[in-house]
């Protein structure tokens, strides 16, 4: 039998404890040393903050983005943090072209005598918007990049690595809305239950090759390369519910969540290099999910329903030509 008038403190929510600080590493010093990792989208974001945990732990890192704005920054910031002799390169790569994705792998082995022994596919295309008012356009933009790059860069990383015989990792960057659905954000969610089947489907075609296929699902992690979309519904409702610092800094965010505070970038850097190392070999065709439980929440009475519409503060629906 519980006594209900115990001490308060016994009881009182105190969310999931915040995370080492910045700079911490979650493997040994020196786990990648000698290892060459391939980031797409890691110019920005998450991509950068996962590129960053594999600098830390010594691997050669080779970030790409369709942007080339985007790399030089990224790579002074992941010079600065690179270990025990890791190098930082760049390339400009739309991943919807398979020629363009084989060109940067030539360049991979070219300066560093062999095929990425690792690589994260990260990079995506997402904003909200009703189905009703997708344009077809905006569906093959966001299907092209998040679904078909991912399966071109998995492709050509798989094929070279079944060519020469060796080993290799492969991490997609997933959304939770592959198993929930996403209202508002129909294109990305499907396309992620693709990567997620994906993920699943090479774990099984590619094991016997000794390759690893894992997927990697972020939860709300704030930071400064967020799109313009995104910050707007998450700051929806007046500056007090802005995004915040390292850990949000932000009591609206942090009560939505049941760790009682949102996650930091480098969190998904850490599951991620521990996915892809020595210490994760038996792991492969698992999707790992960081974020706090999140995903899986559930109220003991469902809310009213809002429909997509109201949430994003649009009118009704009136068919355009």
């Amino acid at each position: 039998m519980t006594d209900s008038t115990g001490p308060a403190r016994a009881t009182a929510p105190r969310g999931l404890p915040a995370p080492p600080p910045p700079g911490t590493t979650a493997l040994p010093p020196g786990t990648y040393r000698g290892s060459l990792v391939l980031v797409t989208g890691g110019g920005t974001g998450l991509g950068k903050a996962v590129a960053a945990e594999f600098a830390r732990l010594g691997a050669d890192v080779m970030i790409v983005s369709r942007r080339a704005a985007h790399l030089e920054p990224a790579l002074e910031e992941l010079a600065s943090v690179s270990r025990d002799g890791g190098t930082v390169t760049a390339a400009v790569c739309d991943i919807r072209d398979p020629d363009r994705i084989a060109e940067v792998f030539d360049a991979a082995e070219a300066a560093h005598g062999r095929a990425p022994d690792v690589l994260v596919n990260n990079a995506a295309a997402n904003f909200p918007v009703p189905a009703e008012d997708m344009s077809p356009n905006a569906w093959r933009t966001v299907v092209d990049i998040t679904l078909n790059g991912t399966f071109y860069m998995t492709r050509e990383f798989g094929r070279r690595h079944l060519v020469a015989g060796t080993p290799g990792s492969v991490i997609a960057v997933g959304a939770s809305y592959a198993w929930t659905g996403g209202p508002g954000f129909a294109h990305s969610a499907a396309a992620k239950a693709g990567v997620k089947n994906l993920v699943e489907t090479l774990a099984v075609e590619w094991g016997p090759y000794g390759i690893q296929v894992n997927g990697l699902v972020p939860g709300l992690m704030p930071h400064e390369d967020m799109t313009g979309d995104i910050r707007a519904n998450l700051e929806r409702g007046g500056p007090e519910r802005g995004l915040g610092g390292d850990l949000g800094g932000n009591a609206e965010h942090d009560a939505r969540q049941p760790a009682l505070r949102v996650g930091a970038p480098r969190e998904l850097g850490w599951a991620a290099t521990f996915l892809a190392s020595p210490y994760a070999r038996f792991i492969s065709g698992h999707t790992l999910v960081v974020d706090g439980a999140n995903w899986q929440r559930r109220g003991l009475m469902s809310p009213p329903v809002v429909t997509v519409r109201e949430q994003m503060g649009r009118g009704p629906f009136r068919e355009g030509p």
